[in-house]
């Protein structure tokens, strides 16, 4: 098969392969000549389009021609010109529930209820990771946060090794823990929504089930005051979660961050993974540098699976408001109630006019990357990438920086930004990020981010940087094999089994800013 028609609805189709100008390609019963080389993921016209008329793929318009085409041209970014202008008045037209399920799949979807190999915390959350984490409230303090993680990692080290000489023919299988710190640019400067958002993401990080102890290192004179932050956690537990404030430590304060450090590793290192209901586990979909496979191989897996999760119970969060331009209506006629749908709508808007208050156009988003894997416009990218959520009703609308109280789908408020966004996902309470990717990337957020290739060139190329392949799906492996296999990896990775990110210590936090710096 060189080409894939997706809907029948569609006049393109996309390229499998690389194809050459003058090859015949097979489709609607109709032979069709090839006009130009097109690329692997890009489209080709199946019939004479001119001027202004839309181009349709995945069933929906993704734009309209900026000139004339025949049958058998290469349509790419230059061609076509988004639909999309401002602020739109939706009408809450909410899908027969019959839409809401997916037969086919869900034969797939065993009633049986899976568990995973967790952490139980004392507050009843559930954790997948056991880390010790080092957490700034400003980044004034991000070199000693990291000097922290470093001499404790040298250290822990350093007694292992001392071990494993005097028991050299012994399997000595000591706790090794994790440790991370967390330098961010923000907790001082800041004013409004901004000083907040930071507040809050903080906030999340050191309350994340995922740590089995955190340190929090402030300087003592920042916006962010480490005692008002304090109070921001509520009733947290202050056995494993400890404060150290660097101005008011007489001394060395490396030294006395070391002390605690101590403490809390010894506390986490006896912490033990039991079973775990499926139903807990909370999932973050994302998705970055897509390309013309992203909606036709990846994201249609991770929809796949989040219908699966919900399923049993559990959680999946989908973000990137301006990624569901031209695809909104359909999120906002899967939510559950009418309340839903205008949070939804809020939640749009809201983010529409960020770019309008800042001078910039709502449909000015395919990078460089996605136009050259074959993406041409913001609505085309859009009905890709909501893909990821499968056909569940959304239960849940949440704030940047809120954390989830909802099971099942939730919608939440981020830009597109990877890093950023997948802080967010993580921020909200999602143990794992799965994210999808046609260009690849190495970056992690500060829990484990499982990268899923939408095509096996990029697999191959970058095995360090891909935690698994869907690229097959286009090349004829059954989409239900694809997610057993799916599934298992993710209940690996959820019990312990390390992605490469993780592997590679690429661990990062991005918090969201739009306002003035002091």
């Amino acid at each position: 098969m060189k080409t894939i028609k997706i809907n029948p609805a569609d006049n393109v189709a996309v390229a499998i392969e690389p194809l050459k100008k003058g090859e015949s390609i097979h489709i609607d019963g109709q032979n069709i000549t090839l006009n130009d080389d097109v690329p692997a993921g890009h489209k080709i016209l199946l019939s004479d389009l001119v001027e202004g008329e839309n181009v349709i793929k995945y069933g929906y318009p993704i734009g309209h021609l900026k000139e004339n085409h025949k049958q058998g041209d290469w349509i790419c970014h230059e061609h076509i010109q988004t639909n999309l202008s401002g602020l739109l008045d939706y009408e809450y037209q909410p899908v027969d529930k019959k839409e809401l399920t997916n037969p086919a799949y869900e034969e797939w979807f065993t009633k049986e209820q899976l568990t995973f190999q967790g952490y139980r915390r004392k507050n009843g959350e559930v954790g997948i990771r056991n880390e010790v984490w080092i957490v700034p409230t400003v980044g004034c303090v991000n070199g000693i946060v990291n000097q922290l993680a470093e001499k404790l990692k040298q250290e822990v080290n350093s007694q292992l090794s001392t071990v494993n000489c005097q028991l050299p023919t012994v399997n000595c299988q000591l706790p090794t823990l994790r440790i991370v710190a967390f330098p961010h640019n923000y907790g001082c400067s800041q004013l409004s929504d901004d000083h907040e958002n930071t507040r809050k993401v903080l906030r999340d990080l050191v309350l994340h089930p995922n740590a089995g102890a955190v340190l929090v290192v402030g300087l003592g004179c920042e916006n962010n005051q480490p005692d008002q932050f304090e109070q921001l956690l509520g009733d947290y537990d202050k056995e494993r979660i400890r404060f150290m404030v660097s101005q008011k430590v007489e001394g060395d304060e490396v030294e006395e961050g070391m002390k605690i450090l101590r403490e809390l590793y010894a506390i986490a290192s006896k912490d033990q993974r039991e079973a775990i209901p499926l139903s807990e586990l909370r999932v973050g979909l994302k998705c970055g540098g897509s390309d013309g496979f992203s909606g036709i191989t990846a994201n249609p897996l991770l929809g796949v699976f989040s219908d699966f999760i919900v399923s049993q119970g559990g959680t999946t969060v989908l973000t990137e408001v301006p990624e569901m331009f031209g695809a909104e209506t359909i999120l906002m006629n899967r939510c559950e109630n009418r309340a839903l749908f205008d949070e939804t709508v809020h939640l749009v808007n809201d983010f529409k006019q960020y770019f309008l208050s800042n001078g910039e156009p709502v449909g000015e988003n395919p990078s460089p990357g996605n136009k050259a894997g074959g993406i041409s416009t913001l609505e085309e990218k859009a009905l890709g990438c909501t893909q990821k959520c499968g056909k569940s009703a959304v239960k849940g609308v949440l704030p940047y920086g809120e954390r989830l109280s909802v099971k099942g789908l939730n919608l939440l408020s981020a830009p597109g930004n990877d890093l950023v966004a997948s802080t967010a996902l993580a921020s909200s309470g999602c143990h794992i990020v799965l994210f999808t990717t046609g260009r690849g990337t190495p970056f992690g957020t500060f829990v484990p981010t499982l990268k899923v290739s939408t095509n096996s060139t990029l697999a191959k190329n970058k095995p360090t940087w891909i935690d698994f392949n869907a690229g097959t799906i286009v090349e004829g492996e059954p989409m239900v094999e694809v997610f057993k296999r799916f599934c298992q990896k993710v209940i690996a990775i959820a019990s312990g089994e390390l992605t490469w990110n993780e592997k590679k210590n690429y661990q990062e936090i991005a918090i969201f800013k739009n306002g003035v710096t002091l």
